[in-house]
């Protein structure tokens, strides 16, 4: 049982590692654990963890459809697993998925907020559902073990059927609804990839990669307790799939002819070779082998089939969700090692819990015997010190705990070094917003922002000083209506709006402490003046604003709490719904290309390597535009 024992011990080892990052990730979010963006907004974790999760656990529907439906009881020693493998698979989608969430601990919205008319709202439903139907299909099987579910299982049991219906309708619906989600995005998705059959196309993959998947759990187990292998029964399961995948081709490859795009692989771009390698990973090498009995019926020539038909089938999922589709090769996203940690690490909670059942309970018509549970099992000892470790139970928790947390320490330090240095906690300072009557605000500068009709706000305040406070809450010192980013300096973390460094050092205020704090009392903000006795100016006239603290809320954050902030009171004051919804204002990406700023805010995204979306129109052309009075402009912009 060594092969069990150091399986175990690489799985613990990665969800050490997958500990790690998950701390950084739900600390300081996820910028500072992935390479996503604003142009790659969906990753690995969408594309492996959720797409090819739910895929790689369509086992369980096929299998029960197989032995309840079509009463195929010859394949009934594999159903149990099938359906632990489904279930477990769906769980992993579920954990998958709170990684990929911005706010995770929102999840539970779209049971209580629906939109029927979202494919994603559609899925998220059926896979709830369809996970709920997997829990009682399997748990006859533990019930088993304890008398007190004696009753339990006998009525999940008499539901079986009922049961297997849902679950097959649950899975058809959000299998195919997968493909759904990216009908909406034809400009995005290349056109290689992206097809109005999206939805038949993933519910086919769906079921060869079910099959297949049961045969390469089948295929591992075998070979970990030394099981006499399913040959028999999987070689079937091949000869079934063969036939899925032939269909699977055809209907990809008919439909490039008819929407006529079979031009597109004649294109020197890299999207071409990696179709080419999906499609004979995915489809042509698993169905021509299967259709070779002499490899179908041998171990080898399962063990060949099975992985190759897992990895392509995972590989069109990925690219479909975002790999090959941003700005058709533009914009090359690749996941950070920290996503592949995470995503590994879901997948090896998922296969500890699988042994964790096979061991524990009947999943097999004969489970296996656990070594670490044999009361009359000699105790081990350490080589080096010849130290007991107690029974093989005690033995390898030790074992398993210690390499979680060494894995974990590493995980920690690399992450110390590179995703919280290097990423995501570096400073992202703020540009100004360009323009005057119609402003673009865009403060990191890199392509993204939003329009703002500055003149037209302005008007409806008023059209004074008094309109301007609205916005310009606050003033540098010998300032008129500063711009926000003078305050906000920092994109996404909040700044030091006081700046007590500058204030107290003799190149700046050259402050002595007792200026602001008083003589014998612990220098801190309660002890000190306020801003407004030294800053008369500092609120502007008919603002009426208390100072908390010196911390300036993040660009981002404040931009949108002003914005929205108002837009809320007017939608309901103008019954206007949309009024406080992100695409009331994000409407489009319009870069100033033409803008010197911008230009030189470009040359440096590029030289470190990031890739900047450009645009030949862009929305205001010839800034800088006409100069605003000086009485309405900001200090720093006068002449």
């Amino acid at each position: 049982m060594n092969r069990v024992r150091n399986f175990k011990l690489f799985l613990w080892s990665l969800i050490g590692l997958g500990a790690a990052v998950a701390t950084a990730r739900f600390m300081f979010g996820l910028g500072a654990t992935t390479n996503l963006s604003d142009a790659v907004p969906w990753g690995l974790w969408i594309g492996f963890d959720v797409m090819s999760g739910v895929a790689l656990a369509a086992g369980g529907f096929v299998l029960t459809a197989t032995v309840y439906i079509f009463r195929l009881e010859k394949f009934h020693g594999i159903v149990r697993a099938a359906v632990l493998t489904a279930f477990l698979g769906y769980v992993a989608v579920a954990v998958g998925l709170l990684f990929d969430l911005g706010l995770p601990w929102n999840i539970w919205h779209m049971i209580v907020f629906w939109n029927p008319h979202s494919p994603l709202f559609e899925v998220g439903w059926c896979v709830m559902l369809y996970l709920t139907v997997l829990l009682l299909e399997f748990l006859p099987v533990p019930a088993e073990s304890f008398s007190s579910l004696a009753r339990v299982r006998t009525l999940l049991v008499r539901l079986r059927l009922p049961l297997v219906i849902a679950g097959i309708s649950l899975s058809t619906l959000h299998q195919s609804s997968l493909g759904s989600l990216f009908l909406i995005m034809p400009s995005h998705v290349h056109p290689l990839w992206y097809s109005p059959l999206l939805p038949v196309i993933f519910f086919l993959s769906a079921i060869a990669l079910g099959l297949m998947m049961v045969t390469l759990e089948g295929l591992i187990t075998s070979y970990l307790y030394r099981r006499p292998p399913e040959t028999e029964l999987l070689a079937k399961l091949g000869r079934a799939a063969r036939w899925i995948f032939l269909i699977y081709l055809g209907v990809r490859f008919t439909d490039l002819v008819v929407r006529g795009q079979l031009e597109h692989l004649s294109e020197g771009v890299w999207q071409v070779k990696m179709f080419w390698v999906e499609i004979a990973l995915s489809a042509v090498i698993p169905s021509i082998l299967l259709f070779i009995s002499k490899v179908r019926n041998t171990l080898t020539g399962l063990w060949i089939v099975a992985p190759t038909a897992v990895v392509g089938i995972v590989l069109n999922r990925i690219n479909v969700g975002g790999l090959v589709h941003q700005q058709r090769g533009e914009t090359l996203y690749l996941p950070a090692w920290t996503e592949i940690i995470i995503s590994a690490a879901i997948v090896a909670g998922a296969a500890l819990a699988f042994l964790y059942m096979v061991e524990k309970f009947h999943v097999w018509e004969r489970h296996p015997v656990d070594p670490e549970a044999q009361p009359k099992a000699m105790p081990a000892f350490d080589i080096a010190s010849f130290a007991s470790l107690g029974s093989p139970q005690i033995r390898s928790r030790t074992v398993y705990s210690l390499a979680f947390i060494f894995a974990a320490a590493l995980g920690f330090s690399l992450l110390s070094q590179n995703a919280l240095s290097s990423r995501g906690m570096d400073p992202a300072p703020v540009g100004k917003a360009r323009g005057w009557n119609e402003m673009w605000i865009d403060g990191n500068l890199d392509g993204f922002g939003t329009s703002f009709a500055h003149q037209k706000h302005f008007a409806r305040g008023g059209g004074d000083s008094t309109s301007c406070a609205i916005c310009h809450h606050a003033n540098l010192p010998h300032d008129r209506f500063t711009g926000c980013y003078q305050c906000h300096r920092d994109m996404y973390s909040a700044t030091d709006a006081f700046r007590h460094n500058w204030h107290a050092s003799p190149a700046g205020a050259a402050l002595r402490c007792f200026d602001c704090h008083r003589l014998g009392e612990v220098k801190s903000a309660a002890t000190a003046k306020s801003c407004s006795q030294c800053h008369q100016d500092l609120k502007p006239s008919g603002v009426v604003i208390a100072v908390k603290n010196n911390q300036a809320a993040s660009y981002t954050e404040a931009m949108h709490g002003l914005c929205l902030g108002c837009h809320k009171e007017q939608a309901a004051a103008l019954n206007k719904a949309d009024l406080a919804r992100c695409g009331n204002c994000h409407r489009e990406r319009k870069p100033l290309v033409d803008d010197p700023v911008l230009a030189k805010r470009y040359e440096v995204l590029e030289s470190k390597g990031v890739i900047v979306p450009k645009v030949s129109e862009p929305r205001f052309p010839g800034f800088p535009v006409p100069t605003p009075p000086e009485s309405q402009m900001s200090l720093q912009d006068r002449p």
